[in-house]
Protein backbone atom coordinates (compact mmCIF):
# COMPACT_ATOMS: atom_id res chain seq x y z
CA UNK A 1 0.00 0.00 0.00
CA UNK A 2 2.62 1.95 0.20
CA UNK A 3 5.08 2.25 -2.59
CA UNK A 4 4.43 -0.82 -3.67
CA UNK A 5 3.17 0.61 -7.17
CA UNK A 6 6.40 1.73 -8.33
CA UNK A 7 8.33 -0.92 -6.86
CA UNK A 8 6.21 -2.73 -9.66
CA UNK A 9 6.61 -0.30 -12.19
CA UNK A 10 10.42 -0.57 -11.32
CA UNK A 11 10.50 -4.62 -11.71
CA UNK A 12 8.15 -4.63 -15.01
CA UNK A 13 10.91 -2.24 -16.31
CA UNK A 14 14.10 -4.22 -14.84
CA UNK A 15 12.34 -7.30 -16.82
CA UNK A 16 11.70 -5.67 -20.09
CA UNK A 17 15.21 -4.67 -20.14
CA UNK A 18 15.90 -8.02 -19.27
CA UNK A 19 13.88 -9.14 -22.18
CA UNK A 20 15.39 -6.67 -24.63
CA UNK A 21 18.86 -7.70 -23.15
CA UNK A 22 17.54 -11.60 -24.41
CA UNK A 23 16.53 -10.95 -27.44
CA UNK A 24 19.32 -9.22 -28.36
CA UNK A 25 21.82 -11.91 -27.65
CA UNK A 26 19.46 -14.96 -29.00
CA UNK A 27 19.65 -12.28 -32.67
CA UNK A 28 23.28 -12.53 -32.31
CA UNK A 29 23.21 -15.62 -31.15
CA UNK A 30 21.31 -16.83 -34.18
CA UNK A 31 23.03 -14.44 -36.47
CA UNK A 32 26.10 -16.13 -35.59
CA UNK A 33 24.24 -19.73 -36.13
CA UNK A 34 23.19 -18.53 -39.68
CA UNK A 35 26.34 -17.76 -40.90
CA UNK A 36 28.22 -20.99 -39.43
CA UNK A 37 25.08 -22.89 -41.33
CA UNK A 38 26.16 -20.76 -44.57
CA UNK A 39 29.88 -21.47 -43.88
CA UNK A 40 29.19 -25.14 -43.26
CA UNK A 41 27.05 -25.55 -45.97
CA UNK A 42 29.09 -23.51 -48.46
CA UNK A 43 32.06 -26.20 -47.58
CA UNK A 44 29.71 -29.05 -48.13
CA UNK A 45 28.29 -28.17 -51.55
CA UNK A 46 32.23 -27.88 -52.68
CA UNK A 47 32.74 -31.27 -50.80
CA UNK A 48 29.99 -32.95 -52.85
CA UNK A 49 30.92 -30.79 -56.36
CA UNK A 50 34.88 -32.34 -55.44
CA UNK A 51 33.53 -36.06 -54.80
CA UNK A 52 30.94 -35.94 -57.76
CA UNK A 53 33.83 -34.39 -60.30
CA UNK A 54 35.73 -37.38 -58.69
CA UNK A 55 33.29 -40.11 -59.30
CA UNK A 56 32.48 -38.73 -62.50
CA UNK A 57 36.73 -38.58 -63.45
CA UNK A 58 37.00 -42.19 -62.14
CA UNK A 59 33.74 -43.62 -63.85
CA UNK A 60 35.21 -41.95 -67.02
CA UNK A 61 38.50 -43.40 -66.88
CA UNK A 62 36.94 -47.39 -66.20
CA UNK A 63 34.68 -46.10 -69.18
CA UNK A 64 37.89 -45.29 -71.05
CA UNK A 65 39.74 -48.47 -69.91
CA UNK A 66 36.51 -50.93 -70.48
CA UNK A 67 36.56 -49.55 -74.16
CA UNK A 68 39.95 -49.63 -74.49
CA UNK A 69 39.79 -53.49 -73.23
CA UNK A 70 37.45 -54.16 -75.48
CA UNK A 71 39.03 -53.19 -78.23
CA UNK A 72 42.03 -54.99 -76.98
CA UNK A 73 44.82 -52.11 -76.86
CA UNK A 74 47.64 -54.50 -75.49
CA UNK A 75 48.27 -51.92 -72.49
CA UNK A 76 44.59 -52.05 -71.31
CA UNK A 77 44.71 -55.94 -71.79
CA UNK A 78 47.64 -56.15 -69.72
CA UNK A 79 46.60 -53.80 -67.00
CA UNK A 80 43.41 -55.81 -66.85
CA UNK A 81 45.31 -59.35 -66.54
CA UNK A 82 47.81 -57.67 -63.97
CA UNK A 83 45.11 -56.97 -61.87
CA UNK A 84 43.41 -60.58 -62.32
CA UNK A 85 47.04 -62.01 -60.89
CA UNK A 86 47.50 -59.40 -58.20
CA UNK A 87 43.88 -60.33 -57.11
CA UNK A 88 44.96 -63.59 -57.09
CA UNK A 89 44.52 -65.30 -53.01
CA UNK A 90 48.37 -66.55 -52.02
CA UNK A 91 50.36 -66.88 -48.71
CA UNK A 92 51.65 -63.44 -47.25
CA UNK A 93 55.56 -64.04 -48.43
CA UNK A 94 54.40 -65.96 -51.22
CA UNK A 95 56.48 -63.93 -54.32
CA UNK A 96 53.45 -62.72 -56.63
CA UNK A 97 55.97 -61.36 -59.72
CA UNK A 98 55.29 -61.18 -62.83
CA UNK A 99 55.07 -59.74 -66.52
CA UNK A 100 52.86 -59.65 -69.28
CA UNK A 101 52.57 -58.89 -73.03
CA UNK A 102 49.58 -59.14 -75.43
CA UNK A 103 50.04 -59.57 -79.02
CA UNK A 104 46.60 -58.61 -80.53
CA UNK A 105 47.55 -60.24 -83.80
CA UNK A 106 47.78 -63.56 -82.58
CA UNK A 107 45.22 -62.71 -79.48
CA UNK A 108 48.02 -64.24 -77.66
CA UNK A 109 48.85 -63.22 -73.97
CA UNK A 110 52.67 -63.95 -72.79
CA UNK A 111 53.41 -64.46 -69.32
CA UNK A 112 56.79 -64.12 -67.54
CA UNK A 113 55.90 -65.95 -63.54
CA UNK A 114 58.41 -65.38 -60.61
CA UNK A 115 58.11 -68.60 -59.28
CA UNK A 116 59.11 -69.41 -55.56
CA UNK A 117 62.90 -71.16 -54.85
CA UNK A 118 63.11 -74.33 -53.39
CA UNK A 119 63.03 -72.80 -49.94
CA UNK A 120 59.13 -72.43 -49.96
CA UNK A 121 58.70 -75.75 -49.14
CA UNK A 122 59.36 -76.32 -44.98
CA UNK A 123 61.93 -78.00 -44.43
CA UNK A 124 60.86 -79.55 -41.15
CA UNK A 125 57.97 -81.80 -41.60
CA UNK A 126 56.54 -82.07 -38.11
CA UNK A 127 57.15 -80.54 -34.56
CA UNK A 128 56.09 -82.51 -31.41
CA UNK A 129 56.08 -82.10 -27.68
CA UNK A 130 57.86 -84.36 -25.40
CA UNK A 131 56.50 -84.25 -22.32
CA UNK A 132 59.01 -86.25 -20.10
CA UNK A 133 61.22 -84.15 -21.18
CA UNK A 134 59.65 -80.49 -21.64
CA UNK A 135 60.75 -79.99 -24.39
CA UNK A 136 59.84 -79.65 -28.84
CA UNK A 137 61.26 -81.87 -31.06
CA UNK A 138 61.36 -81.84 -34.82
CA UNK A 139 61.63 -84.11 -37.75
CA UNK A 140 63.57 -82.88 -40.70
CA UNK A 141 61.48 -83.69 -44.38
CA UNK A 142 63.51 -86.06 -46.14
CA UNK A 143 65.18 -84.50 -49.48
CA UNK A 144 63.57 -86.57 -52.04
CA UNK A 145 60.38 -85.44 -50.38
CA UNK A 146 61.20 -81.51 -50.67
CA UNK A 147 61.94 -81.93 -54.24
CA UNK A 148 58.59 -83.71 -55.10
CA UNK A 149 56.51 -81.17 -53.01
CA UNK A 150 58.67 -78.43 -55.15
CA UNK A 151 57.90 -79.91 -58.81
CA UNK A 152 54.26 -80.25 -57.64
CA UNK A 153 54.30 -76.72 -56.66
CA UNK A 154 55.79 -75.57 -59.82
CA UNK A 155 53.11 -77.49 -61.78
CA UNK A 156 50.19 -76.26 -59.66
CA UNK A 157 51.19 -72.66 -59.97
CA UNK A 158 51.61 -72.93 -63.57
CA UNK A 159 47.64 -74.73 -63.86
CA UNK A 160 46.15 -72.21 -61.31
CA UNK A 161 47.40 -69.09 -63.36
CA UNK A 162 46.77 -70.29 -67.33
CA UNK A 163 43.46 -71.32 -65.59
CA UNK A 164 42.76 -67.61 -63.81
CA UNK A 165 43.85 -66.10 -67.04
CA UNK A 166 41.39 -67.72 -69.05
CA UNK A 167 38.22 -67.40 -66.50
CA UNK A 168 38.56 -64.04 -65.87
CA UNK A 169 38.74 -63.22 -70.15
CA UNK A 170 35.13 -62.96 -70.27
CA UNK A 171 35.41 -60.55 -73.50
CA UNK A 172 37.43 -63.82 -75.21
CA UNK A 173 40.47 -61.52 -75.99
CA UNK A 174 43.03 -64.07 -75.66
CA UNK A 175 42.93 -67.47 -77.18
CA UNK A 176 46.28 -68.67 -76.68
CA UNK A 177 48.19 -68.31 -73.50
CA UNK A 178 52.47 -68.65 -73.59
CA UNK A 179 53.73 -69.47 -69.79
CA UNK A 180 57.28 -69.11 -68.54
CA UNK A 181 58.20 -69.90 -65.49
CA UNK A 182 60.91 -68.48 -64.38
CA UNK A 183 63.14 -68.53 -61.11
CA UNK A 184 65.03 -65.62 -59.43
CA UNK A 185 68.56 -67.21 -57.86
CA UNK A 186 72.04 -67.31 -58.03
CA UNK A 187 74.38 -69.70 -60.09
CA UNK A 188 76.08 -71.25 -57.44
CA UNK A 189 79.03 -71.81 -59.40
CA UNK A 190 79.71 -68.52 -60.44
CA UNK A 191 77.74 -66.13 -58.00
CA UNK A 192 76.27 -64.44 -61.20
CA UNK A 193 72.56 -63.70 -60.71
CA UNK A 194 70.72 -65.94 -63.29
CA UNK A 195 66.42 -66.49 -64.26
CA UNK A 196 66.58 -70.37 -65.03
CA UNK A 197 62.86 -71.35 -66.96
CA UNK A 198 61.72 -74.57 -65.08
CA UNK A 199 58.49 -74.73 -66.94
CA UNK A 200 56.54 -73.25 -70.18
CA UNK A 201 53.50 -73.95 -71.86
CA UNK A 202 51.43 -72.64 -74.88
CA UNK A 203 47.62 -73.61 -74.79
CA UNK A 204 44.41 -72.67 -76.12
CA UNK A 205 41.17 -71.84 -74.92
CA UNK A 206 39.67 -74.75 -76.49
CA UNK A 207 42.30 -77.01 -74.96
CA UNK A 208 42.49 -75.77 -72.30
CA UNK A 209 38.96 -75.67 -71.55
CA UNK A 210 38.86 -79.36 -72.21
CA UNK A 211 40.24 -80.15 -68.24
CA UNK A 212 38.56 -80.86 -65.20
CA UNK A 213 41.04 -79.55 -63.39
CA UNK A 214 40.24 -80.69 -59.87
CA UNK A 215 40.33 -84.08 -60.98
CA UNK A 216 43.96 -83.91 -62.75
CA UNK A 217 47.59 -84.80 -61.67
CA UNK A 218 49.36 -81.57 -62.27
CA UNK A 219 52.52 -83.01 -63.82
CA UNK A 220 50.56 -84.89 -65.69
CA UNK A 221 48.03 -82.05 -66.83
CA UNK A 222 51.16 -80.25 -68.17
CA UNK A 223 52.73 -83.19 -70.00
CA UNK A 224 48.96 -84.00 -71.62
CA UNK A 225 49.41 -79.96 -72.65
CA UNK A 226 52.69 -80.70 -74.18
CA UNK A 227 54.37 -78.61 -72.05
CA UNK A 228 58.55 -78.35 -70.97
CA UNK A 229 59.08 -78.67 -67.54
CA UNK A 230 62.76 -79.31 -66.00
CA UNK A 231 63.86 -82.90 -65.12
CA UNK A 232 65.52 -81.47 -62.45
CA UNK A 233 63.61 -78.05 -61.22
CA UNK A 234 65.09 -78.23 -57.30
CA UNK A 235 68.56 -78.04 -59.21
CA UNK A 236 67.35 -75.40 -61.09
CA UNK A 237 67.85 -77.39 -64.24
CA UNK A 238 66.34 -75.19 -67.01
CA UNK A 239 64.41 -75.31 -69.84
CA UNK A 240 64.08 -73.50 -73.09
CA UNK A 241 61.20 -71.15 -73.12
CA UNK A 242 58.28 -71.55 -75.52
CA UNK A 243 58.78 -67.88 -76.48
CA UNK A 244 61.68 -65.40 -75.01
CA UNK A 245 59.31 -62.61 -72.99
CA UNK A 246 61.38 -60.40 -74.44
CA UNK A 247 61.20 -61.28 -78.04
CA UNK A 248 58.09 -60.32 -77.96
CA UNK A 249 57.51 -56.47 -79.57
CA UNK A 250 58.76 -53.64 -77.00
CA UNK A 251 55.60 -52.00 -78.41
CA UNK A 252 53.42 -54.07 -75.96
CA UNK A 253 55.97 -54.49 -73.18
CA UNK A 254 57.63 -51.30 -72.42
CA UNK A 255 57.25 -47.99 -72.83
CA UNK A 256 59.86 -47.33 -75.36
CA UNK A 257 60.50 -44.13 -77.73
CA UNK A 258 60.23 -45.47 -81.04
CA UNK A 259 59.79 -42.24 -83.66
CA UNK A 260 62.87 -41.23 -82.92
CA UNK A 261 64.38 -44.09 -85.48
CA UNK A 262 61.35 -44.92 -87.16
CA UNK A 263 62.31 -43.65 -90.49
CA UNK A 264 65.43 -45.37 -90.26
CA UNK A 265 63.51 -48.82 -89.93
CA UNK A 266 62.65 -50.74 -92.59
CA UNK A 267 59.45 -51.68 -93.07
CA UNK A 268 59.54 -55.29 -93.77
CA UNK A 269 55.91 -55.28 -95.52
CA UNK A 270 57.39 -52.97 -98.37
CA UNK A 271 60.50 -55.34 -99.32
CA UNK A 272 60.44 -56.69 -102.94
CA UNK A 273 60.56 -60.40 -102.96
CA UNK A 274 63.73 -60.85 -103.20
CA UNK A 275 65.11 -58.35 -100.61
CA UNK A 276 62.85 -60.16 -98.17
CA UNK A 277 64.16 -63.48 -99.17
CA UNK A 278 67.95 -62.07 -98.74
CA UNK A 279 66.50 -60.69 -95.58
CA UNK A 280 65.45 -64.16 -93.98
CA UNK A 281 68.38 -65.79 -95.51
CA UNK A 282 70.67 -63.52 -93.87
CA UNK A 283 68.68 -64.28 -90.45
CA UNK A 284 69.19 -67.58 -90.10
CA UNK A 285 72.53 -67.64 -91.28
CA UNK A 286 73.49 -65.50 -88.33
CA UNK A 287 71.40 -67.92 -86.37
CA UNK A 288 74.01 -70.84 -87.66
CA UNK A 289 71.73 -72.48 -89.76
CA UNK A 290 73.87 -73.27 -92.96
CA UNK A 291 71.48 -72.17 -96.33
CA UNK A 292 71.81 -74.54 -99.22
CA UNK A 293 68.25 -73.57 -101.28
CA UNK A 294 66.03 -71.48 -101.47
CA UNK A 295 62.91 -70.19 -103.57
CA UNK A 296 60.33 -67.42 -104.06
CA UNK A 297 56.64 -68.84 -103.20
CA UNK A 298 53.21 -67.55 -105.20
CA UNK A 299 52.56 -66.06 -102.06
CA UNK A 300 55.27 -63.49 -101.60
CA UNK A 301 57.04 -65.45 -98.98
CA UNK A 302 60.02 -67.48 -99.47
CA UNK A 303 60.53 -71.38 -99.14
CA UNK A 304 64.35 -72.66 -97.19
CA UNK A 305 65.52 -75.57 -96.76
CA UNK A 306 69.01 -75.29 -94.48
CA UNK A 307 70.56 -77.13 -92.35
CA UNK A 308 71.69 -77.31 -88.65
CA UNK A 309 74.84 -78.61 -88.34
CA UNK A 310 75.11 -79.49 -84.34
CA UNK A 311 75.14 -82.95 -83.90
CA UNK A 312 72.29 -85.11 -82.82
CA UNK A 313 69.79 -82.09 -82.17
CA UNK A 314 70.54 -80.61 -85.75
CA UNK A 315 69.66 -81.97 -89.27
CA UNK A 316 67.68 -80.90 -91.96
CA UNK A 317 65.58 -77.69 -91.23
CA UNK A 318 61.96 -76.47 -94.26
CA UNK A 319 61.86 -72.46 -93.77
CA UNK A 320 58.84 -70.83 -94.89
CA UNK A 321 58.55 -67.02 -94.33
CA UNK A 322 55.30 -65.32 -95.34
CA UNK A 323 55.07 -61.59 -96.19
CA UNK A 324 51.28 -61.40 -94.72
CA UNK A 325 49.13 -58.59 -93.33
CA UNK A 326 46.02 -60.53 -92.13
CA UNK A 327 46.61 -63.86 -89.81
CA UNK A 328 48.47 -66.26 -91.18
CA UNK A 329 45.92 -69.60 -91.89
CA UNK A 330 46.17 -72.88 -90.14
CA UNK A 331 46.46 -74.59 -93.40
CA UNK A 332 49.80 -73.16 -94.46
CA UNK A 333 51.00 -75.00 -90.69
CA UNK A 334 49.71 -78.53 -92.11
CA UNK A 335 51.37 -77.78 -95.79
CA UNK A 336 54.35 -76.37 -93.57
CA UNK A 337 54.48 -80.33 -91.38
CA UNK A 338 53.61 -82.05 -94.61
CA UNK A 339 56.88 -80.56 -96.70
CA UNK A 340 58.64 -81.56 -93.54
CA UNK A 341 57.66 -85.00 -93.83
CA UNK A 342 58.08 -84.88 -97.83
CA UNK A 343 61.79 -83.79 -97.10
CA UNK A 344 62.34 -85.83 -94.46
CA UNK A 345 63.87 -82.95 -92.43
CA UNK A 346 63.89 -82.89 -88.30
CA UNK A 347 62.09 -79.55 -88.16
CA UNK A 348 59.82 -76.72 -89.75
CA UNK A 349 60.25 -73.10 -88.80
CA UNK A 350 57.16 -70.44 -90.45
CA UNK A 351 57.86 -67.31 -90.21
CA UNK A 352 55.40 -64.46 -90.95
CA UNK A 353 54.96 -60.66 -90.32
CA UNK A 354 51.37 -61.15 -89.14
CA UNK A 355 50.41 -63.52 -86.36
CA UNK A 356 48.59 -66.85 -86.06
CA UNK A 357 45.73 -67.90 -84.42
CA UNK A 358 44.53 -70.85 -82.06
CA UNK A 359 44.38 -73.52 -84.64
CA UNK A 360 47.91 -72.87 -85.81
CA UNK A 361 49.03 -73.43 -82.52
CA UNK A 362 47.25 -76.18 -81.62
CA UNK A 363 48.09 -78.03 -85.01
CA UNK A 364 51.83 -77.31 -84.05
CA UNK A 365 51.73 -78.29 -80.59
CA UNK A 366 53.53 -81.91 -80.44
CA UNK A 367 54.69 -81.35 -83.53
CA UNK A 368 58.36 -80.52 -84.79
CA UNK A 369 57.30 -77.37 -86.09
CA UNK A 370 58.01 -73.88 -85.08
CA UNK A 371 55.46 -70.46 -85.49
CA UNK A 372 57.38 -67.19 -85.52
CA UNK A 373 55.04 -64.27 -85.53
CA UNK A 374 56.02 -60.47 -86.74
CA UNK A 375 56.99 -59.26 -83.27
CA UNK A 376 59.28 -62.65 -82.85
CA UNK A 377 60.38 -62.02 -86.37
CA UNK A 378 61.79 -58.34 -85.45
CA UNK A 379 63.44 -59.32 -82.47
CA UNK A 380 65.43 -61.93 -84.33
CA UNK A 381 66.32 -59.60 -86.89
CA UNK A 382 67.90 -57.10 -83.87
CA UNK A 383 69.07 -59.54 -82.04
CA UNK A 384 71.20 -61.73 -84.50
CA UNK A 385 71.38 -60.10 -87.56
CA UNK A 386 71.63 -56.41 -86.33
CA UNK A 387 68.63 -55.51 -88.83
CA UNK A 388 65.83 -52.75 -86.50
CA UNK A 389 63.11 -53.43 -88.75
CA UNK A 390 59.23 -52.68 -88.20
CA UNK A 391 55.90 -53.91 -89.27
CA UNK A 392 53.79 -51.09 -90.48
CA UNK A 393 50.62 -52.14 -92.75
CA UNK A 394 49.32 -48.32 -92.69
CA UNK A 395 51.77 -47.43 -95.26
CA UNK A 396 50.53 -49.76 -97.55
CA UNK A 397 47.17 -48.35 -97.98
Amino acid sequence: MFGGQAKHQQQIAAAQHAFAQSQAQHRATEADRQRRLAVAHQSYQTHCAKVDAEIAAHNAEIERFATAFAAGDPAAVVEYFSMVLGNSVYPDDFPQQYRLAYVPESRQLVVEYRLPTLDAVPAVREHRYVKTRDEITSTARPAKEIKDRYTNLVAQLTLRTVHELFESDRATLVDTIIFNGIVDTTDPRTGAAVQPCLVTLRTTREVFGELNLRMVDPSACLQHLNASVSKRPAELAPVRPVLEFDMVDKRFVDEVDVLADLDQRPNLLKLTPTEFESLIQNLFAKMGLDTKQTRPSRDGGVDCVAFDPRPIFGGKVVIQAKRYRNTVDVSSVRDLYGTVQNEGASKGILVTTSGYGAASYEFASGKPLELIDGSNLLYLLAEHAEVKARIDPNELD
